[in-house]
């Protein structure tokens, strides 16, 4: 009984009966004198007994309800209440049904699952809950942690509905624990807090210009750092753009000539923007003219000629490829021959295609030039990946296409030197200025945009690359509330959001 019933051990216990489906526990409270909750004057007189009914933590995967008989009690002080209830903390709480500890493990289910699916394995546990309300009525009476204002703070924000309502989370940088959530991410949300939370010395945020501002007007003496994945992110988008447009450079050899009618198009529209540039029309009255959109005018204008847009062809593989070299040295052995003597060839090898299939292979060029050696995604992924992570394979055929051209080997150097940059240390930011004025000295458009992008927001950018803060942990809460608003999908509403998040 004391092993079994420990957590009742300040009642005393008369009889425990197996009633099949549960075990009904009877007890009563001890005899001894208790204080009045209003005037703390201890008392024990009995004025009458009351029956309250609760249950407890099961036993054998079997629901355990307990019956205790509780005294109703004579205030001995004149003007105080006339009787009270007794109460004994830790076993019997006012106004509950369940005991304490079956409580807390009604509620700490109900913070991991939430409603549904913590009720679900609460009776799958024996546990006796009415409903998926009820869990999250015992999640949101759990109290929420009482967190001093960190002084390195880490601010990002989340999609409440995505593309339409956002929210802001607040933790603790260093020791990554929540802070707060705030319902949306406007700048003057971020603001308001920040003012009424003083202590803020650090601020690790990402680009996003509101934030920016609020930490501004709010702590202008605050120190902000900007996201070092997100600069690394900014730049891998920019050096994919100068892959694709170099593609025609590090692409294998032999590629089909690009006469088509999109290639005929795209040359006809470089000549036509450049020429009403040269007369000194703005980019906007350019697409006017020429009834593009104003994004399409500005890619024309940043490139020097014609052909850094035109694209190598990527053709996806068919059923054809396997029979290509035989296919070619036919080709080579006799010129004239025709596609059904071809078809008739391969499929007594195992071709299951068709004669269209084939002549579509035979006039797109794939008999006699190979495709790339690889698709500009996947040439940037290995351009941004550590030599060292690198097969040999890889790094042969990394130092191959990039000697095709001048600029793509100078983007390789640029890439090397700019990583270096993200582990921080002192004089980074001296570093960064080099670094701006070679890339800028380089013909890549692209690259440019980046380095303006580093303008706009150049001394959290600085701070980025000389401390070692960084908004990682805020990352790393948004991925787990992903996972909570899954959970509570239909029932994620912004309080009960919040008290998960900060629960976590």
């Amino acid at each position: 009984m004391k092993m079994v019933f420990s957590g009742l051990s300040p009642l005393v216990i008369d009889d425990v009966t197996d009633g099949g489906e549960q075990i009904l526990v009877r007890a009563r409270t001890p005899g001894t004198p208790v204080a009045c909750p209003g005037c703390d004057a201890v008392t024990g007189r009995v004025h009458g007994y009351h029956q309250r009914t609760l249950a407890d933590v099961s036993v054998g995967a079997r629901p355990v309800v307990l019956r205790v008989r509780v005294r109703r009690l004579v205030c001995p002080t004149r003007g105080c209440r006339r009787t009270f209830r007794e109460q004994l903390p830790g076993v019997l709480e006012r106004y509950q049904r369940r005991t304490p500890r079956l409580a807390s493990q009604v509620a700490a289910v109900g913070r991991h699952l939430a409603g549904r699916g913590g009720a679900r394995l609460m009776s799958v546990l024996a546990m006796v809950v009415m409903s998926r309300h009820t869990a999250l009525r015992s999640l949101l009476r759990i109290p929420l942690p009482d967190r001093r204002v960190p002084r390195v703070l880490g601010v990002d924000d989340f999609a409440l509905c995505r593309r339409q309502r956002y929210a802001t989370v607040l933790i603790d940088a260093v020791t990554r624990q929540r802070v707060d959530v705030l319902p949306d991410r406007k700048a003057h949300t971020l603001q308001t807090w920040l003012r009424e939370h003083p202590g803020v010395e650090v601020v690790c945020r990402d680009s996003c210009g509101a934030y920016a501002e609020a930490i501004r007007r709010a702590l202008p003496a605050a120190v902000q750092v900007a996201d070092r994945w997100h600069l690394w992110h900014n730049l891998a988008e920019a050096v994919r753009k100068e892959v694709t447009a170099h593609s025609m450079c590090w692409a294998a050899a032999g590629l089909p000539p690009q006469e088509g009618k999109r290639a005929v198009t795209t040359r006809q529209r470089w000549q036509q923007v450049h020429d009403l540039l040269d007369k000194r029309v703005g980019l906007l009255e350019c697409a006017r003219r020429l009834n593009l959109g104003l994004n399409t005018v500005k890619r024309y204008a940043r490139i020097s000629g014609p052909e850094r847009l035109v694209r190598a062809p990527q053709y996806r593989p068919t059923l054809v490829d396997p029979y290509r070299e035989h296919l070619r040295r036919r080709r080579q052995q006799d010129p004239a021959v025709g596609a059904t003597q071809l078809l008739t060839e391969i499929r007594e090898m195992g071709y299951t295609g068709s004669l269209n299939l084939l002549y579509r292979y035979i006039t797109q060029g794939r008999v006699e030039a190979d495709r790339p050696a690889l698709s500009p995604r996947r040439l940037t992924r290995y351009l941004l990946t550590d030599p060292d992570q690198l097969t040999e394979h890889q790094r042969t055929l990394v130092d191959a296409l990039t000697a095709a051209c001048p600029e793509m080997t100078a983007l390789t150097g640029f890439i090397g030197s700019f990583a270096a940059l993200l582990t921080p240390a002192a004089g980074n930011d001296d570093r960064l200025d080099s670094w701006i004025a070679e890339v800028n000295a380089a013909d890549l458009p692209y690259l440019h945009t980046f380095t303006r992008g580093l303008g706009l927001d150049r001394a959290a950018v600085n701070a980025a690359l000389t401390h070692p803060f960084h908004n990682g942990g805020t990352e790393g809460v948004n991925t787990k509330t992903k996972l909570i608003k899954r959970q509570m999908y239909g029932r994620a509403g912004f309080d009960l959001l919040r008290h998960r998040i900060l629960l976590g």
